[in-house]
Parts: structure tokens; C-alpha cells; sequence
């Protein structure tokens, strides 16, 4: 009866652990694949405010504080622009000076907690911009997906693809450019974003279901004008723009790619997302085992997104060696495998997604001269 009782108390043990290594690997999914504006991707330190001025912000010298470029700088019921650091300003060796451009809503009080954002502007492209902006609802898969768009002279449009644990806000940084170059813009709300459908699940899959509402947005933009449609995604609304090239109909209407800290390796992303929220290293393989089973990702179906024998239209990649989220190595790949139809724009020290943030200028001068023959 002793034995029994030991090996049906073992028994318990370990399907209690067992249960127990599983729900943790469901949680590490489950934050992995809900990331959200409020949820800070891994190297997103909070900083603190020391002082301001009109024109200047005194912040916790990190290497977050000490990033090259235009940022948005959030926290709670406060948002600010920030530019370049300021190295002829007197400072503390503890502390680090940027440019102060504006303070979009709250206060940068002494003490207040921020941590950089690549998402710069906040509202409409009408309130943030000054641009001629209309909210239009595209007939999607699920349901109307919200989009802005904003007019434009030529009939080859940019289709503007936020990606992970951003609103369309982020690609607002692109749009003064774009409106330069009279391209006109659509950029959407997807499925669980903020305003859309949501799925039965209410998670992301990494583009590979999400692609569709891209779809979607290409036959709004052909009934209304356009003859051809430019993909610009970032992070995995990259991804989404490679699998909506490979797979739709209308692939012969797209002209070109622009791919921001593409996702090409969703296992390393997926980890990489559990870890940033204090998910246990031991506990990360079972993040990716959960999350095939909880989206039903296979390999297999992801991996066409990063196949170079799919590409059929010029592609420009912007990504670096800073990106901690979707490694780079992969778009290095892509780059040499397909190197007639892709170019890759290295950006350093940029963390996700903020390849236009760490050098803007750059950053639209090679978005001119890919984008010119395609006009």
C-alpha cells in the first residue's frame, strides 16, 4: 500500500509539473503573440526624466538614452518627440541631453518614467501631420478594417502596414515623404487591432493569416484608382506584405516591397518576445511549441515568407545587427540569395522597427531611389 501510495503521489507530481510547464508554455505564447503598445520589446528600458527645457530633455544616460535619431518618448498619459543627442550641453556624467521638439500631450515632470518608442506621431495624419486625411472602411475577410487615406497625384500607391506591438500611427513617420512624392497612402487597421475584427482566438500569426486584410486593402485601393500598389510593412506586417506577394491574386498589381525589420525568423521572434517579459529561459521552447499549437503555424507554410524563389518584384529591406526582436542574419539571407531584385539598407544601433528613427535622412534617400522607376 506504501509503494501505492508513494507511485500514485509521483504520478501526481509529475502531471501536476507537467500541467504546470505547460500552462507556462501557453503564457509565453500567449504574451508573445498579443504584443502590445504598452508592452515594451526587450532593450526598452525605462528612463528618467531629470530636467527639461524649452528645447531640451535631461535624461538617465543608458544606451537606450544615448540612440542616434527621432523618437517618440511615451509613458503613462504622456507622450514627447525627442531628436539627437545634444553632446555640447553640460550635463551630469549620469545623465544624457536630447533635443526636445514637442511635448504632444502631458508633462515632463522631474521623476516621470518614459522608454523610447519608434511610434513618433499620435492621432490621425490629419492632427499629427496637417495632412489631407479620410477614414474609410475596407471590406475585409472579417469584417470593415478602419484605414486612413491620404490622397495623392500618382496612380501607384503605398499600402502602409504597421507590425507588432504598434498601431498604423507608426507608419505615420513615412507619410510627410510620401506626400511629397504624391503617392497616395492607404494605411489600415487589421484583425485585433484596435477598431477591427477580431478572431476567434484574438491572437497574432505572424502575417500568415493577417496577410489576407493586405489583400484586402489592394482591391479597395485598384476600385479606387490605383494601377499598381507598393507593399511598405514593418516588422511582421513585412511579413505580411512577402506572403500577400507569394500568394494573391492580384500579386501581378504589385510593383515593389519595402520591408522594415522584416520577421523572417518567427521562432527567434516568438522567444525573443516571451524572454522580454521575464518568461524563464528553460520555459522559451515551450513558448514556440505552444504557439504552433495554439495558431496552427507550421514551418513549413512560414518559411515561404523568407523564400527567395518567391520574390518576383524589386524588394528593399531596412534592418541592422541592433534588431533583438527578428534577427537580421535573415534578411541577409534574402538579400544574397536574391541579389538581382533585393537590396538591403543596413541601419546600426536600431532597435525594432526603428530603422527610419535611427537615421531619417537616410532612410528616405534610399526610399527615393528605389521608389523612383517604380513611380
Amino acid at each position: 500500500m506504501r509503494l501505492g501510495t508513494a507511485a500514485a503521489a509521483a504520478v501526481s507530481t509529475v502531471i501536476g509539473t507537467g500541467a504546470a510547464v505547460l500552462a507556462a508554455g501557453r503564457y509565453a505564447s500567449d504574451v508573445a503573440l498579443k504584443p502590445a503598445p504598452d508592452r515594451p520589446f526587450p532593450g526598452d528600458g525605462r528612463l528618467t526624466v531629470h530636467a527639461t527645457t524649452a528645447d531640451r530633455v535631461t535624461l538617465t544616460r543608458s544606451l537606450s538614452a544615448l540612440r542616434p535619431g527621432r523618437y517618440g518618448l511615451t509613458g503613462r498619459n504622456c507622450h514627447a518627440v525627442i531628436g539627437p543627442v545634444c553632446d555640447d550641453e553640460p550635463h551630469a556624467a549620469d545623465t544624457v541631453v536630447r533635443r526636445l521638439e514637442r511635448i504632444t500631450h502631458g508633462t515632463l515632470g522631474r521623476g516621470t518614467r518614459l522608454r523610447l518608442t519608434p511610434q513618433v506621431h499620435i492621432g490621425s495624419p490629419s492632427d499629427a501631420l496637417g495632412l489631407e486625411c479620410a477614414d474609410v472602411d475596407v471590406p475585409g475577410e472579417l469584417g470593415a478594417l478602419p484605414t486612413w487615406f491620404v490622397p495623392g497625384e500618382r496612380e501607384t500607391w503605398v499600402i502602409a502596414v504597421h507590425g507588432l506591438g504598434t498601431t498604423r500611427e507608426h507608419p505615420m513617420v513615412v507619410m510627410p515623404f510620401l506626400q511629397r512624392h504624391h503617392f497616395p497612402v492607404l494605411a489600415p487597421a487589421y484583425r485585433n487591432d484596435l477598431g477591427a475584427p477580431r478572431t476567434t482566438d484574438g491572437i497574432g500569426h505572424l502575417g500568415d493569416t493577417e496577410w489576407r486584410d493586405v489583400d484586402a486593402v489592394i482591391r479597395y485601393a485598384l476600385r479606387y484608382g490605383a494601377r499598381r500598389v507598393i507593399l511598405h510593412g514593418w516588422s511582421t506586417g513585412a511579413t505580411m506584405a512577402l506572403h500577400t506577394a507569394a500568394h494573391s491574386v492580384l500579386r501581378d498589381r504589385i510593383a515593389g516591397l519595402v520591408l522594415d525589420s522584416p520577421v523572417l525568423d518567427w521562432r527567434a521572434t516568438v522567444r525573443a518576445l516571451a524572454a522580454a517579459h521575464r518568461v524563464p529561459r528553460p520555459v522559451l521552447p515551450l513558448a514556440v511549441r505552444a504557439a504552433e499549437g495554439s495558431t496552427g503555424l507550421h514551418s513549413d507554410r512560414l518559411a515561404e515568407a523568407r523564400d527567395p524563389a518567391l520574390l518576383s518584384v524589386p524588394t528593399l529591406i531596412f534592418h541592422g545587427p541592433g534588431d533583438t526582436i527578428a534577427p537580421w542574419t535573415a534578411s541577409r539571407r534574402l538579400k544574397a540569395a536574391r541579389p538581382d531584385l533585393v537590396s538591403l539598407h543596413t541601419v546600426s544601433d536600431a532597435p525594432h522597427g526603428a530603422m527610419w528613427n535611427a537615421e531619417p535622412e537616410e532612410y528616405e534617400e534610399s526610399l527615393r531611389r528605389f521608389l523612383t522607376p517604380l513611380m
